[in-house]
């Protein structure tokens, strides 16, 4: 049954639902880069909990005027008003006032929320509209979703998706380097003001799929899972977007194959698994990744503290230290030196007594600095640079 939701063979509605939330999820890894990188990343919670006095009280403006107040639309442009007037209030209260950022951002949350949760108390006492159902905002509800919601919610996240394309240089600069940005004529505000914005822009699509209090997980999580694959700015972007699609698709297909399973959380779970297998496995930053390049160079620190006791003729009482050399070739399985060991510990020596001179000499203090200390001296020095440190050596230490 997987299978089928996977390839979107699983009925009508379920395809609405997978194809949506993949939209939704590649428009929020891109998003959600910037304000990861540029250190930002509660705002978007600030956001989400901004949404939701906007959603009940577009529901009672559009009962008072008649309707049944359960319009996507209108309940969007409501959770934009509101959201927006959120994103202000982080904005004001961070740059005339003495707050910090965090702290700006808790109160407005905290505010915002309360005043949600006291108009859902009010909208359930209301005899007029369809208010069931109306807390499912809080974690997003894709049941009979219609034609119309997926064509608004894909629409919104394809915007934002062209909007980030287009912005994604001032806010790279931005996110790294505002006082750069600044001095190069760029509106820092402005332009801060613009990832913001484009972050409420993709809080307000998600609200029917994601729900506001798990839509700020997929804005980031696909962002962080993506830095651990790349350093740079474009393929992060590029990976949070295929995540956060990959995580919308499949989380999707899973709840559709399991109805009483929310769609939100399921999305947000698949997220996380990515960026725990990103965590693991990545190969430049993961766990595994580092345990490894640990382990050689604890390998590389044993060999060579062996090699400089081969070479001044002390015992060797490390077993790892003879288990990696005995494995190299380096000492038999007495202990003794080969061919091979005696050749390497005497240049371990050498490259030892250059390393002292190099250390002490300011001519040398650029090569000093990026000397690792076990890497052959051969391959980081010129043959100049060598002969220069051989002849502070003397001519016994040479030979």
């Amino acid at each position: 049954m997987l299978l089928e939701a996977l390839t979107l063979q699983l009925g009508y509605n379920a395809t609405l639902v997978t194809v949506g939330a993949m939209l939704l999820g590649i428009a929020a890894g891109a998003t959600g880069t910037f304000l990861f990188l540029g250190k930002r990343a509660l705002v978007s919670d600030a956001i989400s909990h901004a949404t939701l006095p906007g959603v009940a009280l577009a529901f009672m403006l559009m009962v008072a005027f008649g309707g049944d107040g359960r319009s996507l639309l209108g309940l969007l442009l409501g959770s934009a008003v509101t959201s927006a007037i959120g994103l202000l209030c982080v904005s004001a209260l961070t740059h005339r006032t003495r707050l910090s950022e965090d702290a700006a951002i808790g109160a407005v949350l905290s505010v915002f929320f309360g005043f949600g949760i006291v108009l859902l108390t009010v909208i359930q006492s209301m005899n007029a509209g369809r208010q069931a159902g109306l807390e499912s905002f809080l974690l997003g509800s894709t049941a009979g979703m219609l034609w119309n919601d997926a064509v608004v919610i894909a629409l919104g996240g394809t915007l934002v998706l062209l909007a980030v394309l287009i912005l994604r240089r001032p806010m790279t600069t931005v996110a790294f380097d505002p006082e750069f940005a600044a001095g190069a004529g760029m509106n820092v505000r402005r332009i801060e003001l613009a990832m913001m914005g484009l972050a409420m822009a993709i809080t307000v699509v998600g609200l029917k799929i994601v729900g506001l209090i798990l839509i700020v997980a997929l804005l980031i999580i696909p962002a962080v899972a993506a830095r651990f694959w790349s350093h740079r700015v474009g393929h992060v972007v590029l990976l949070a977007g295929a995540f956060g699609g990959a995580a919308g698709y499949v989380g999707a297909a899973i709840s559709a194959t399991a109805p009483a399973l929310p769609t939100g959380p399921i999305i947000v779970l698949v997220a996380f698994a990515i960026f725990l297998m990103s965590l693991l496995i990545a190969p430049a930053r993961g766990v595994l990744a580092a345990m490894l390049r640990h382990r050689h160079f604890q390998a590389q620190v044993h060999v060579r503290q062996g090699l400089l006791a081969l070479a001044t003729d002390q015992p060797i009482y490390e077993r790892l230290t003879l288990r990696l050399m005995k494995r190299r070739g380096l000492v038999r399985a007495d202990g003794v030196a080969t061919e091979t060991g005696q050749a390497q510990a005497a240049r371990a020596l050498l490259d030892e007594r250059r390393w002292q001179v190099l250390r002490s000499d300011p001519a040398h203090a650029e090569a000093a600095a990026h000397y690792d200390g076990l890497t052959p001296l051969d391959t980081v020095l010129t043959p100049d640079q060598l002969k220069a440190l051989d002849q502070g050596l003397g001519p016994r230490a040479t030979t």
